[in-house]
């Protein structure tokens, strides 16, 4: 076992000595060490609940004849920080996450690794520690919340940020806003819409590094628990086999994974995510990859934001199977190996759909013949950009930018009502250096869908969208504007034009004439670990990462 040069042998005396003190024996010390890397914390309803699931992955360990070592990594709320400066602090969570579990897991030479996962980042991020790590091991996911009930319907945390806007354009009284967020999120788990979470829930299953059908298990059904329990004995079946990482994630696995995505109208975080993901696992894969693979799958599952129902929805109508049932027989799915030791297709064809169900459609009546996702190039995207499909049905178009330096400055504009049907709503300087840490516009989205202008105002970004965000929306504009990106030489007034089929993002600027008066603004300063992400994060169009030494790393 890799985990005998720290616990045997003479020399290793000390070192069991001070194991023996946290109430292990010498029978635990001779059984394979599993690291369970738990991302709990009480600030957020999507990991609050973790430290339970973690016992019972711990039972599974031991039931399956290892010793399992729980330890913590930060987790940072999107919800909660959503719209401030905490905000900031999102995307380089994912680093930490990563970097904090591959440190504590090469400190200590564990044999394998459960990972449980929650919020938006810890998901991603716990994947990217397996890849570097390349040992036995899986991600579990701590589940979906289940929906709210406001007026009668269901409702998510998606509704509560939109009814700000409705709130500030006199649709909405303040009493019934706070009632509404009384009742948005009841429990524990992750938010409810195919947001990030849930998004990168069902990549991670159709990866193939989590177990299909663990992850969708809600957050508070009693099943959730019998679900890490198994995760518990799988990793030990891992360890057994020697199955590694590096058999489970594969180019073939990261289309499936975005396929589902696609098929599912999840969010563009994904796309970020998914490229880390596949530079961790040294694996070649660009953003005209997603546009292929999103262009070819047909849209089938009718889920929150654009859409009428929620993660708990899908799980009941058939879930994870039933849409690698539908990519299977699209022809779009790869037969790839799962941490179960069984293939994607295999669990595919064990697909049970409810009867009568609405949540999944026929590939014969897809809600649209491609995917959520697109990639845009062109004069102020020249690296790329990401653009969601669903919620609206524009293809082209044209409006005068209306630009700000920050989401505060966007939101306070769009609170004081000063934007039109129209307008192209231009938001820079928050990117993954310029930010730094690229936060996510759904403050600004949500508040002019709020106010009725989803389906008339355009807003194009350097920073990121919430998996909540609808309409006519670009982000990961590259290179940002904190680079000199061409975003940055936009002014109010200059003409923008989206064009989804033509795959283009343009502005009619003479752009050298511009670039000749620019100046990047001054800013303030940052330190600490925010200079540090600034220093070495990647562009969005490669995955915003900060780990360039993979190679180096994994020898």
């Amino acid at each position: 076992m890799r985990s005998d040069a720290i616990k045997k042998g003479l020399s290793r005396a000390p070192a069991r000595a001070m194991l023996k003190a946290t109430g292990l024996t010498d029978a635990d010390l001779a059984r394979p060490f599993v690291a369970v890397a738990n991302t709990w914390t009480e600030v957020t309803p999507c990991n609050h609940h973790l430290r339970r699931l973690a016992e019972k992955v711990k039972e599974g360990i031991r039931a399956a004849g290892g010793t399992p070592v729980e330890f913590n990594t930060i987790a940072v709320s999107d919800g909660i920080s959503m719209g401030t400066q905490g905000m900031k602090s999102s995307l380089i969570s994912r680093e930490v996450i990563a970097d904090s579990i591959e440190v504590f897991v090469r400190g200590h030479l564990f044999d394998g690794v459960v990972a449980i996962s929650g919020c938006d980042k810890t998901i991603p991020g716990t994947i990217m520690a397996l890849a570097r790590l390349n040992l036995p091991s899986l991600m579990f996911y701590g589940g979906s919340i289940a929906p709210g009930r406001f007026k009668n319907r269901d409702v998510t945390i998606q509704d509560v940020f939109e009814a700000v806007g409705a709130c500030a354009a006199g649709k909405m009284t303040e009493e019934e806003l706070t009632d509404l967020e009384n009742h948005a999120c009841p429990g524990a788990g992750a938010c409810g819409g195919q947001f990030t979470a849930n998004t990168m829930s069902i990549a991670a299953a159709m990866l193939g590094i989590s177990p299909v059908g663990a992850n969708e298990i809600p957050a508070t059904d009693t099943r959730k628990e019998q679900a890490a329990f198994d995760c518990g004995r799988w990793v030990m079946r891992l360890i057994r086999d020697e199955i590694l990482p590096e058999c489970v994630l594969t180019s073939a696995s990261i289309e499936n994974a975005f396929a589902a995505v696609a098929a599912t109208g999840g969010s563009t975080n994904a796309v970020l995510h998914l490229l880390a993901i596949a530079h961790e696992a040294g694996i070649p894969f660009d953003l005209g990859a997603f546009d292929c693979i999103s262009a070819r799958t047909p849209l089938l599952a009718d889920l929150k934001p654009f859409g009428n129902f929620v993660a708990t929805d899908l799980e009941r109508a058939g879930g994870e199977r039933l849409i690698a049932k539908r990519l299977l027989d699209a022809g779009l799915l790869h037969d790839t190996l799962t941490v179960t030791g069984r293939t994607l297709f295999e669990e595919a064809r064990e697909a049970k759909e409810a009867s009568a169900q609405q949540v999944v459609r026929p590939l014969a009546s897809p809600i649209k013949p491609h995917g959520g996702i697109a990639i845009l190039h062109g004069s102020l995207a020249p690296e790329g950009c990401v653009i969601k499909l669903v919620g609206h049905e524009r293809q082209k178009q044209s409006g005068p930018a209306r630009v700000f330096n920050s989401e505060e400055a966007a939101f306070d504009a769009v609170q004081a009502r000063e934007i039109k049907p129209g307008d192209f709503v231009v938001i820079r300087y928050e990117g993954p250096k310029g930010g730094p840490g690229m936060r996510e516009m759904l403050g600004v989205t949500a508040a002019l869908v709020g106010q009725g202008l989803g389906d008339t105002v355009a807003l194009i970004t350097d920073g990121r969208f919430s998996g909540a965000t609808h309409g006519l929306m670009v982000g990961h504009v590259s290179p940002e504007a904190a680079c000199s990106g061409p975003i940055a030489l936009l002014q109010d007034g200059d003409r923008v034009t989206i064009d989804v089929e033509a795959r283009r993002l343009d502005a009619e600027v003479d752009w050298n004439a511009r670039r000749r008066g620019w100046q990047l603004p001054a800013r303030p300063g940052v330190t600490g670990a925010f200079a540090k992400y600034a220093q070495l994060v990647s562009s969005a169009s490669a995955g915003a990462v900060t780990n360039h030494f993979r190679s180096v790393v994994n020898s």
